[in-house]
């Protein structure tokens, strides 16, 4: 009976493992197509390409010197450059030309194909999570690199900062977001996707856990107790807490955290969203509009699919650049078969101190 358990299993694994690499296959495709056709100049043997509507998974920005830099999910971390954030120059070469050999060691499964890095300039230093994981799965882990400048492009590995392990952590590696308390110069690590929701832990000076911390939960798609029916389409291991991809952003005397509800990664079948709360410590408790604990399952919506021109969007990253709050996040086209596309928005605020787009 184990043998037979254990056949079945494998099975699953490998079908599961089999759809969502033929699902890869066929963004890959759309991207190449798309970026030949965008194509306006050439590096050697590798080409650069240009183009208003870059094609991303996972965005984030950051600005040095007068360049604009976005990096999102891709091999070895993809990057582009603008100087006025309309039109993008997608470089040939990755963040990680090469990847740390700690990964493949901490993360079974794992390669090159790196998710869902964050950035961020602190004390003089510009410094990078990453995500290592397979799909569907939470043996994962956050890796950190840091470099002097942007445009060097040079980084230097600086290890692992949290990982998780299945059957031992009820936490999922990825999605990491750094985060500034202002009141004491304290770093944060904020990340989380699936099974128990987000999970929150201050960082030392080296951008690592700090001595003692141990992650908690700030937000959950439901609250603990709730009797959840839906079944999770995209992993049969993460449960349907479908919470990921979480940002603080400060504003005023609060900070506000972004997290994505439901499913990404399905293309146009993609029904992604991202939610909002507040608090005025890093700590939490985040409440959304009405009072309710994101940890509990609150939540207020701040931006969904309207079905004419995105089918869905989340994952999503706020700055304040050059004197405008702004916000960023991928949405999947409805005129363009699903494909993951690059949004851009200003962030105005109401009156009683929410924002909106």
């Amino acid at each position: 009976m184990k043998s037979e358990k254990f056949a079945a299993d494998k099975l699953a694994n490998h079908k599961e493992h089999m759809t969502y690499k033929k699902l890869l296959l066929l963004t890959t495709f759309i991207v190449f197509g798309l970026c030949l056709s965008a194509q306006t100049r050439r590096h050697g043997a590798r080409e650069a390409f240009v183009t208003e509507t870059p094609m991303v998974h996972d965005p984030v920005m950051a600005k040095d010197g007068d360049t604009y830099y976005i990096y999102s999910t891709g091999r070895g971390i993809q990057q582009m450059t603008s100087k006025d954030r309309k039109s993008w120059t997608v470089l040939p070469t990755p963040v990680m030309t090469v990847i740390p050999k700690w990964t493949a060691d901490s993360v079974p499964g794992f390669d090159s194909h790196v998710w869902a890095p964050d950035v961020i300039r602190w004390h003089g230093r510009w410094w990078m999570a990453y995500s290592c994981s397979t799909f569907g799965k939470n043996c994962s882990a956050i890796g950190l690199l840091s470099s002097r400048a942007l445009g060097d492009n040079l980084w230097k590995d600086e290890g692992c900062i949290v990982a998780s392990r299945s059957n031992r952590d009820n936490w999922n590696a990825i999605d990491p977001n750094f985060v500034i308390d202002d009141a004491t110069d304290t770093p944060w690590l904020v990340w989380g996707s699936f099974w128990d929701g987000i999970q929150l832990a201050r960082l030392d000076s080296t951008m690592h856990i700090a001595s003692g911390e141990r992650p908690r939960t700030i937000a959950r798609r439901h609250s603990p107790n709730a009797v959840v029916s839906e079944q999770n389409p995209t992993s049969r291991y993460a449960g349907a807490n479908a919470i990921e991809a979480p940002f603080i952003f400060r504003h005023g005397s609060y900070y506000y955290l972004f997290v994505s509800w439901d499913y990404c990664c399905r293309g146009a079948k993609s029904n992604y969203r991202v939610a909002v709360g507040r608090s005025t410590t890093v700590g939490g408790p985040y409440l959304d509009c009405e009072g309710r604990d994101m940890a509990d399952g609150g939540g207020t919506i701040f931006l969904e699919g309207d079905k004419q021109e995105w089918e869905a969007a989340g994952h999503c990253a706020a700055y304040t650049i050059d004197g405008q709050d702004i916000f960023i996040c991928h949405g999947y086209s409805a005129t363009k078969g699903g494909a993951a596309m690059l949004i851009q928005r200003n962030i105005t605020w109401t009156s009683d101190g929410w924002p909106k787009l």
